[in-house]
């Protein structure tokens, strides 16, 4: 047959798009299960997401403020993406994530849910079961972006109108959704107040600081919050997020750079005044995690805050050992799993003893989310690590009394006896 003959065979291409169906984009993580026998594993997701955009009325409709109330509500029906962004820091010109120009932020997931159904129970519940999660903790999108709001005002009034919204709209109505509320600590009044409305309910676990934003987290104001979150054993969260305004990150020109960069830097920035500061030994029983920075940072800054306090260990008076060894203490979620370089990756989860300190994370439904096979995959794990990891380190921190055993799982283990 003569080249200009050849026939091109198409082979069909599975298609998604904003409206497929969760349980149809996570076939394959659903095949994990059996392939990786994870139905014996307690499975805990400690970051995901839902995507509040969908009911932003709703939630404006929550606001206290009547002024604020009837002007956001007023946006949402008037301008065009009001309905989604209205009196939010949100900038949709800088929403564009390209791959070479072929794949930009897709818009919000729209697929088709039960009238008379809140979509984020309908959806969430879609990937707990696709995922096969036993509990999934769940957070907002568009509100971790409050840290940078121009106007602490309403940023506050935002945050405590999406508090009451989620915890009486979503929360309870699945017991396996469970989330840490965004406190809006801007105004310490308010996140206190927060705190004291919330710390009982028992869908959540603990309360989260957006980690984009310009204020100190070792601002003195803060103080009477982290010492009332220790009081009340209730774990403290930094959420990382992604941010092309900063000074530095206003000079990289591609989202995969700022993508890197930001959800870490972040992190670092705040930890790094978080030890220096001597929050671990003015609140030693706080629990403290670092969220959606990934793990390849860590063993960087423990070598580099080692080498620093070292050398000038005046600067950081209340520290009573290396940064290295507060930074043990504390926990980290998995997601975005650098497996790029195992040997690195090894290292890095035998120095910041893993086993204990390591919590799951999918990022669902992001686009680079990672199952639970991701952490099956790792070499040189021991099944304990493994059952930690994915699991029981986050009950053991957020505790059995809102984490309580799955009873297929006491069921498994009284057959075990």
């Amino acid at each position: 047959m003569a080249s200009d003959e050849l026939e091109v065979k198409k082979h069909p291409v599975q298609e998604f798009t904003v409206k497929s169906d969760t349980r149809d984009i996570l076939a394959n993580a659903t095949r994990d299960i059996d392939q990786f026998g994870l139905r014996d594993y307690l499975i805990i997701d400690v970051d995901s997401h839902h995507e509040e955009a969908l009911d932003w009325s709703e939630i404006l409709a929550n606001l206290d403020d009547e002024v604020l109330r009837d002007y956001g509500l007023g946006v949402a029906a008037s301008a065009p993406g009001g309905s989604n962004f209205a009196l939010t820091a949100e900038m949709p010109g800088l929403r564009f994530q390209e791959v070479g120009g072929r794949i930009p932020h897709a818009a919000e997931r729209g697929e088709p849910v039960e009238p008379g159904v809140e979509r984020a129970v309908t959806v969430t519940g879609r990937a707990i079961d696709a995922f096969g999660y036993d509990y999934q903790i769940l957070f907002p999108q568009t509100m971790l972006d409050m840290g940078m709001h121009p106007n602490p005002r309403i940023a506050t009034a935002l945050i405590m109108a999406y508090n009451k919204w989620f915890t009486s709209n979503v929360l309870g109505k699945d017991p396996r959704i469970k989330t840490m509320l965004n406190l809006p600590i801007e105004d310490p009044e308010a996140a206190l107040e927060t705190i004291r409305l919330y710390h009982d309910h028992p869908y959540v676990v603990g309360f989260l600081i957006t980690s984009q934003r310009f204020i100190s987290v070792h601002n003195n104001s803060y103080m009477p919050i982290y010492a009332e979150l220790e009081r009340l054993k209730m774990p403290l969260g930094f959420h990382a997020g992604p941010n092309w305004g900063d000074s530095w990150t206003k000079t990289m020109n591609r989202f995969t750079a700022v993508h890197a960069m930001s959800f870490v830097t972040c992190n670092m920035t705040h930890l790094t005044n978080w030890l220096f500061n001597g929050l671990p030994e003015r609140f030693p029983e706080l629990k403290v995690i670092w969220i959606e920075s990934g793990l390849a940072w860590v063993p960087f800054m423990m070598q580099r805050l080692d080498h620093e306090y070292i050398l000038r260990t005046s600067d950081a008076p209340l520290l009573t050992k290396r940064p290295s060894e507060y930074m043990k203490q504390m926990f980290f979620t998995s997601q975005p799993l650098e497996v790029s370089h195992p040997d690195a990756l090894a290292q890095t989860l035998e120095m910041m003893d893993a086993e204990h300190s390591l919590l799951y994370s999918s990022d669902w439904p992001h686009w680079d989310f990672d199952p639970p096979a991701r952490i099956m995959t790792i070499d040189g794990l021991t099944d304990n690590a493994r059952r930690n990891i994915l699991g029981r380190n986050a009950q053991r921190l957020f505790g059995t009394d809102k984490l309580p055993e799955p009873d297929r799982l006491k069921r498994a283990q009284r057959n075990d006896l």
